[in-house]
């Protein structure tokens, strides 16, 4: 098995420069150092996402495990992920999760629990008119949206899977949708308020 990658997100903090996000290390982000990623804009289109692209990482296939923090309230604050088969910050793949829909009363909201994209070509506006909730799924059981939770993504080309929480079985199983060609990874934050990122570990495929 290879040794697993665990970025320095402390020194990626402080090594930011001028971003279209912002790097903030928290020393206590409800009970956990953490890295906080938040958009320095404060009026959002549809398509706006930012990856922050972790230098010297790569992956074909294997596991990425992070946990992280967003917020319930409100609705379309924040959407916390990855990328992977990452060829640069317009062209990868993603798996985000809304914790604001986790435990969401409204049915619809809580079915958009995670998400798979492609980007450019798959956006997530595209796939839910085409294939409604086959590339979005409820989180069962449903965390708490104001609380650390902990998400293992398994890239086995062209299979991803997403679980949360320690689970058994997978949030969400999908056939990925891009070409497969890229290998960075990078955390991905969508339109909204951000959140923040802690215990981030990428373990390799046995090639």
């Amino acid at each position: 098995m290879p040794n697993p990658i665990i970025p320095d997100l402390k020194t990626l903090a402080a090594a930011a420069g001028s971003t279209p996000v912002r790097l903030t290390w928290v020393d206590d982000a409800r009970g956990r150092p953490a890295l906080r990623i938040e958009p320095t804009k404060t009026e959002f289109a549809i398509s706006d996402e930012w990856v922050v692209i972790l230098s010297d990482v790569t992956l074909t296939d294997g596991v990425i495990e992070f946990d992280a923090l967003g917020q319930s309230e409100p609705p379309q604050s924040n959407f916390l992920g990855v990328a992977f088969r990452l060829v640069d910050d317009v062209t990868h793949d993603v798996v985000y999760f809304r914790p604001f829909n986790f435990r969401a009363a409204d049915p619809d909201r809580k079915a958009h629990a995670v998400q798979y994209v492609s980007h450019p070509q798959h956006r997530w506006w595209d796939l839910r008119e085409q294939t409604p909730l086959k590339y979005e799924q409820p989180v069962v059981p449903a965390p708490d949206g104001d609380e650390w939770f902990h998400a293992r993504i398994v890239v086995e080309w062209p299979e991803v899977r997403a679980y949360v929480n320690g689970a058994t079985e997978p949030s969400l199983v999908v056939a990925a949708l891009g070409t497969g060609e890229g290998v960075g990874v990078g955390l991905w934050v969508g339109p909204g308020r951000g959140g923040c990122f802690t215990n981030l570990t990428i373990t390799p495929a046995v090639s």
